[in-house]
């Protein structure tokens, strides 16, 4: 379990209870996180290996690990279970995300310094080995993926098109279950 899936000790302690449970429904696990608050969030992301998820996916995975979280009961403290997909700002918590958002906007930071920085924001240019590769204005870095503290797309409008194409293609959004936009006309008074 990396670091970026699972940052804290009890998130890995988490991750390790919840990641057969997601994975024997054949989702795999983005990240989990337990934030703080009056009431604290079990967040789980979880996408199928091939991308996207769907609400009764996460429906499901809500049920099964609830279920699995009540006999284990890691969490001592009341809380509230958030299953959700990546979202299109995804976060990037595993190699294979670098590949396949390879030409996206990305920022990226390192646990440690790299020449001098931490923060790095560019065009996703692939993997090599163990490294990421990312495009930003001095030319292409490669960042070994040990490194890396936090990473995730960063919201452009070409990415939110493609998104939204790859549902389309994916029969997954149906554009005919949408109403008609009509645009008021204007009247000069």
């Amino acid at each position: 379990m990396n670091d970026m899936i699972a940052k804290a000790a009890i998130d890995r302690r988490l991750a390790e209870i919840v990641t057969p449970v997601i994975e024997d429904l054949g989702f795999e696990l983005v990240r989990i996180r337990l934030m703080g608050g009056q009431t604290k969030t079990l967040q789980i992301m979880a996408e199928k290996p091939e991308g996207g998820i769907e609400v009764d996916d996460c429906a499901a995975i809500s049920n099964a690990v609830s279920a699995t979280l009540d006999v284990e009961d890691p969490i001592l403290d009341a809380y509230t279970l958030e299953v959700s997909s990546p979202g299109i700002d995804r976060p990037l918590t595993r190699l294979k995300d670098f590949e396949t958002f390879e030409g996206y906007e990305a920022k990226i930071e390192t646990a440690e310094l790299i020449d001098g920085r931490k923060r790095f924001k560019g065009m996703l240019a692939g993997v090599e080995d163990d490294e990421v590769l990312i495009n930003i204005e001095e030319g292409t870095v490669g960042l070994k993926f040990e490194w890396l503290a936090d990473a995730k797309l960063v919201l452009t409008d070409e990415l939110i098109k493609e998104m939204l194409k790859a549902r389309k293609d994916a029969g997954v959004l149906n554009e005919s279950a949408f109403d008609e936009i009509e645009a008021e006309e204007e009247t000069d008074e």
